[in-house]
């Protein structure tokens, strides 16, 4: 499963705010630390067992847990129509 922002849906850092939101049609949220490190992470290109094997180098976290963590946004957001699979 490779993850991608779907159409029209970007991340998105705001200078004027000083964080990063999604921003999608006539939509838009902030996401929380753990959210923007995962979704930093969405390129359209790695795929998610790639992008939890980064986390887990970066964070030094047990890979059950982070790819439990992981999976469960990327369902979530796919479910709210921000992200494809």
């Amino acid at each position: 499963m490779i993850p991608r922002f779907a159409p029209g849906v970007r991340l998105h850092h705001d200078k004027a705010r000083a964080r990063w939101v999604v921003m999608a049609p006539e939509r838009m949220f902030i996401p929380d630390e753990t959210a923007l490190e995962v979704l930093q992470l969405v390129d359209g290109a790695r795929d998610l067992d790639a992008i939890i094997e980064a986390l887990v180098t970066k964070f030094s976290a047990p890979r059950d847990v982070i790819a439990a963590d992981v999976r469960a946004m990327v369902q979530d957001l796919t479910n709210r129509g921000a992200l494809q699979a």
